[in-house]
């Protein structure tokens, strides 16, 4: 699997370094008040936390499981999106994404995403893509619904952030219905 995709002019999604770990965590602590609504991991992100995680995304390229890359925008991380595993056995990934509130508005992660089902479908030969997403986080929950995902239920209190837990909306995408949208 390839280390870089590209996205648009000016933008590509590009397998984390150590080196990026200070920009990376950075980024998190910028933006920590908005990820830690939606993410479980964001309200304790440590700098070591964040070299780890850059190491984990590491070993997931390298054993073919997984592809969590930086989105770079003009050189610099402005989010994260990518395949947090891949079951190779079913044909199948999810995908997962956030971007620095400075940088929303803009389509970047909708078309970081558009990218990767594109690999999903095309280079990795998957047969499904799935995204979830807080049923009550709505900018989120755009990107698969403007992308021809379907709304395939809600999973009921299944993601625990803090002292609450959030219903997850479940979409999901076939190979054959993205070559049928002509997307």
């Amino acid at each position: 699997m390839r280390d870089r995709l590209a996205v648009s002019d000016g933008s590509e999604l590009r397998l984390l370094k150590e080196a990026d770990a200070d920009e990376l965590h950075r980024l998190i602590e910028a933006n920590g008040t908005q990820l830690a609504h939606w993410m479980p991991w964001a309200a304790d992100q440590t700098p070591e936390a964040t070299l780890a995680f850059i190491r984990l995304t590491r070993r997931q390229w390298e054993t073919n499981e997984g592809f969590q890359a930086a989105l770079i925008c003009d050189g610099a991380i402005v989010g994260m999106a990518g395949f947090p595993g891949i079951n190779w056995a079913h044909g199948s990934t999810a995908i997962g994404y956030w971007l620095d509130g400075g940088h929303q508005g803009r389509g970047l992660i909708t078309r970081a995403v558009r990218a990767l089902v594109d690999l999903a479908f095309g280079e990795l030969e998957l047969h499904r893509v799935e995204i979830r997403a807080a049923t009550d986080n709505r900018r989120s929950r755009a990107i698969p619904e403007r992308l021809g995902f379907r709304e395939e239920g809600v999973l009921r209190e299944v993601e625990r952030i803090g002292a609450r837990y959030n219903d997850l909306v479940v979409y999901g995408l076939l190979s054959s219905e993205w070559v049928e949208e002509g997307a």
